[in-house]
């Protein structure tokens, strides 16, 4: 069996290539650092490139057209951004921002295709991570319109918890309400009753998790189902990796 380069890259995807992949691919990687806010596609717009996470968070927004916006997804160390390059689109349906600010692997959307093409293994982990962002997308659409907005700020909390891998977010309510497409007040109302619980400390632009079992007993069963569908995939690529 291959070794896994995960731990020395930061990003699952490319930490799920050998050796000899990550040397194929390496040069048309540049490792960036991306700041809070910053755009990095916008909605209908052509991909130039695509980012694979280390340290930050970005996140796909739907846009309306009275400028109203919604999280479908959030990508972390475990995925990419740029999804439409390998399913034969050039533009993205959603915005493409910064959630957290830190670092990613950022590579253009033609050297992208090129790799695709070439490389079996880099293929069968990429689908896999599809798979289990379409599952995200499609759990956040149904919780935004059937849960109550206290599960959803839980399963919004744990996420970007599990994509920042720290307890300790900073963040603010105004932050969140436009995440999940509601009123700062309401936002407000939830995180103080989930601070009163002794869930979380919720403080001025940070929120730490303070009960993390009691926060997912809290949620409604979305967190669950996209966090295990993404386990599910992880072994999965690790076989591919074994077999390539």
């Amino acid at each position: 069996m291959l070794t896994l380069q995960s731990d020395l890259h930061g990003n699952y995807l490319l930490g799920a290539l050998p050796r000899n992949e990550w040397q194929a691919i390496a040069s048309d990687l540049e490792l960036v650092q991306l700041r809070a806010g910053q755009l990095l596609c916008d909605s209908g717009r052509r991909i130039h490139h695509v980012y694979f996470p280390t340290t930050s968070v970005i996140t796909l927004l739907h846009t309306m057209e009275d400028g109203g916006c919604v999280e479908v997804a959030a990508v972390g160390r475990e995925g990419m951004t740029g999804v439409p390059v390998l399913t034969g689109g050039d533009t993205m349906p959603t915005r493409v921002q910064v959630q957290s600010a830190g670092s990613a692997y950022r590579m253009s959307a033609n050297a992208l295709r090129e790799h695709f093409g070439r490389s079996d293994l880099l293929r069968r982990v990429t689908l896999l991570y599809m798979q289990a962002l379409l599952t995200q997308v499609a759990q956040t659409a149904a919780c935004n319109r059937h849960h109550a907005l206290s599960k959803q700020l839980c399963r919004w909390l744990l996420i970007q918890s599990d994509c920042t891998r720290s307890d300790d977010m900073r963040v603010t309510q105004q932050m969140i309400a436009d995440m999940l497409g509601v009123r700062r007040e309401g936002v407000t109302e939830a995180a103080g009753r989930l601070h009163d619980a002794g869930l979380i400390h919720n403080s001025r632009g940070r929120i730490k998790v303070l009960d993390r079992a009691g926060l997912e007993a809290s949620a409604c069963e979305c967190y669950g189902i996209v966090k295990r569908e993404f386990d599910r995939m992880l072994p999965i690529m690790r076989q591919a990796e074994a077999l390539a």
